[in-house]
């Protein structure tokens, strides 16, 4: 009998705290209720990845009947050796109805009262930044009032 492919483990990369506007309402759309939130900055830190989130990205969601969001974000890192890096990120978020009234309010909530994951594609150059764009991550997010603070692995 051959051996079976060993399972993934995770190795923590760095965390990006990504700062948004209130989000535009677009309004309703056949699979749910469209909303668009400009990301205007941020900063990224970690042991592999050191940075900045350039203003003008956006994360486009669609809220479900059941306040589960399915969204993808859009936007650009810049090293610190002024490499610039494009990410798509890809994700949900799901929680109990009070849970989701309490994050809508403003409010700050434990992260373990809501699923929020994505997986993020990166997009980076030739050079010391490529191990980006030749790996699969994952990344655990938790929602503040004025922003996403994102924790990325890459899947070993």
């Amino acid at each position: 009998m051959p051996s079976l492919p060993p399972a993934p483990t995770l190795e923590y990369a760095f965390e990006a705290r990504v700062s948004v506007t209130p989000a535009l309402e677009a309004g309703p759309i056949d699979a749910g209720r469209r909303r668009i939130i400009p990301i205007t900055g941020g900063t990224v830190e970690g042991p592999r990845l050191i940075g900045t989130v350039i203003p003008g990205g956006a994360d486009w969601q669609i809220v479900y009947a059941d306040g589960t969001i399915d969204l993808t974000a859009r936007y650009t890192i810049a090293a610190t050796d002024g490499t610039l890096i494009g990410v798509v990120n890809r994700g949900l978020r799901r929680a109990a109805p009070e849970t989701l009234a309490r994050l809508a309010a403003g409010e700050t909530v434990d992260p373990a009262l809501v699923y929020f994951r994505t997986t993020p594609v990166f997009e980076a150059p030739a050079g010391p930044h490529h191990w980006l764009a030749r790996s699969i991550f994952v990344a655990t997010a938790q929602r503040h009032p004025a922003g996403v603070l994102l924790r990325f692995f890459e899947v070993l």
